[in-house]
């Protein structure tokens, strides 16, 4: 290995322990054992509390300091300071930890598919305490490349797969992208499989979801959602969420 590549992957392997340092935790949020899950939504909970204090604090210091006039206050050391906790302490928790660095690539991609199947399998959990639809949807387009792994695309699958089967959620639709980005043979047999199952919403959703995969071409709009499932229903039938 060149001295180079060695400090790449010295670089890669820090960058690595920084993101577990920080979020290491999180992955019981996703944990079957209801005791490792609780135990981590304990952690998150003081997490969001430290990063509202911090918050407070850092808002408290901007007032006492705004008559120095905006150059100078952002100079001055107290209020940097403040600033400079309340980053550290906000990158320790979630969804704010994840727009720290790059939280869809890299060592980041990890936490970022975490955050994702966190919300599809424990939907109730993200919405109490970390709903961010914004963030949801800048991870899930973020996910819709084709040059994934095959760890990341069996991922991405099961998140498709998952999301197919339920009443929609806000930036659900986003998940199309997704799809088209990771087609083939095994998400197919997955979205047929749910089309043909007893479950009204994956029957609506998978049958939609493997019509636009073979329509490439066609866009993912309200107004195309609903003039196929009008089509498949034979009657008017609205989307499940306003957010759609």
């Amino acid at each position: 290995m060149t001295s180079g590549a060695a400090a790449g992957a010295a670089s890669g392997g820090d960058e690595v322990d920084a993101w577990h340092a920080r979020l290491g935790w999180s992955f019981g949020l996703i944990a079957d054992d209801p005791a490792e899950r609780a135990a981590a939504l304990a952690h998150l909970d003081g997490a969001r509390k430290n990063t509202w204090a911090a918050l407070d604090r850092w808002n408290e210091l901007w007032h006492l300091t705004r008559p120095l006039g905006p150059q100078e206050q952002y100079q001055e050391p107290a209020f940097r300071r403040a600033h400079e906790v309340y980053q550290d302490v906000r990158s320790h928790s979630l969804p704010d930890g994840l727009w720290v660095g790059e939280g869809n690539c890299g060592p980041g991609l990890a936490y970022a598919l975490l955050f994702l199947e966190w919300e599809a399998r424990f939907p109730r959990e993200w919405t109490e305490r970390a709903k961010a639809w914004s963030t949801k949807q800048w991870l899930i387009r973020s996910m819709a490349v084709g040059d994934h792994d095959q760890p990341t695309r069996a991922k991405l699958t099961d998140l498709v797969e998952i999301v197919v089967q339920r009443a929609y959620r806000c930036k659900d639709r986003e998940y199309v992208r997704v799809a088209r980005a990771v087609d083939g043979e095994d998400l197919r047999h997955r979205l047929g499989r749910a089309a043909a199952s007893d479950n009204p919403w994956a029957r609506l959703h998978a049958g939609y979801l493997l019509w636009l995969l073979d329509r490439p071409e066609v866009p993912n709009t309200q107004h195309v959602w609903r003039t196929w499932v009008s089509e498949a229903s034979g009657k008017q039938h609205g989307s499940a969420d306003p957010c759609r």
